[in-house]
């Protein structure tokens, strides 16, 4: 399984008054029935009627909420601890879970030298912060099984290879493996990373420059498995997977990213798979239509 798998989550800072309390109320929202939620803090106050008002906003009810120490919390009963303190020390206990850790600013401190405009301000920053945190964490959960990654590729386009190969070679610490007229390839083993850049054919260089990502994952049967399980998780195939004899041979399938970026799922070929290149060289295609 893929992801972070969790059936419960507790939310941890100081008072429990404010950070956690929106953690915990955004969360019951977000997961609801699928995923226990808890909320405590190290020296637990009272919630905070301003978390109550910015959470009312988006339809979320704090009102029966109440601080809770984190020694009410059971340890066996948590799956994933999230910390919410920034400047302040967050407890520790319940160490033996896996930690997120989301330094968000309190926005309860030094509150009273506020106006209520400006500490509503900060509440609703808070909140908004949280909400596009657990956005994520929503998404990763449980993802599903997916390839399994040997090596990352990357490919940018850039307006100059030779001042791009030179600046690569400093930064990875390793010179080109080989280049042409148009591109330069270099294999990191220490990075598992295979960079490539390329000429920018004229193109504006901005959501243009990323030519695509990749990954390798080993071996044939590893590219169609991962086809398939593409298809099951519903992400969007751009070419189906199959084997291609021109530039570099490779087993491939291409994907699409949600933000249209192009993903290569690739594998090598062997020595006995080279050997069995057509003599037209037209790809060859793994999974059926």
């Amino acid at each position: 399984m893929s992801g972070l798998s969790f059936d419960s989550v507790l939310f941890l800072c100081v008072a429990n008054a404010a950070r956690s309390q929106m953690a915990e109320g955004l969360a019951r929202d977000l997961f609801g029935a699928a995923v226990r939620v808890f909320s405590a803090g190290s020296a637990p106050t009272r919630v905070s009627p301003d978390a109550v008002t910015v959470m009312a906003e988006i339809g979320v009810d704090l009102a029966t909420h109440v601080s809770k120490p984190v020694s009410a919390i059971d340890p066996a009963s948590v799956d994933l601890v999230v910390t919410l303190c920034a400047d302040e020390v967050c407890p520790t206990s319940l160490a033996a879970a896996p930690r997120l850790h989301w330094p968000i600013a309190d926005p309860d401190a030094a509150a009273g030298a506020l106006s209520e405009a400006e500490r509503l301000a900060r509440f609703r920053a808070a909140r908004d912060q949280i909400r596009a945190r657990l956005a994520v964490l929503a998404a990763v959960r449980d993802v599903p099984e997916g390839p399994d990654p040997r090596e990352f590729h990357a490919s940018v386009r850039v307006p100059d290879v030779p001042a791009a190969a030179r600046f690569y070679t400093w930064l990875l610490g390793v010179p080109p493996k080989d280049w042409t007229h148009r591109y330069v390839t270099f294999v990191s083993e220490a990075l598992r990373t295979n960079l490539v850049v390329l000429v920018d054919d004229g193109l504006t260089l901005h959501h243009d420059t990323l030519y695509h990502l990749g990954v390798d994952v080993g071996t044939r049967a590893a590219v169609v498995a991962a086809h398939h399980q593409a298809v099951a998780a519903g992400f969007p195939i751009h070419k189906p997977a199959r084997t291609t004899w021109r530039g570099t041979p490779l087993h491939e399938l291409w994907l699409t990213d949600p933000g249209g970026n192009l993903v290569e799922i690739y594998a090598r070929l062997t020595a006995e798979e080279l050997a069995e290149m057509p003599a037209d060289k037209e790809p060859i295609f793994l999974v059926g239509g």
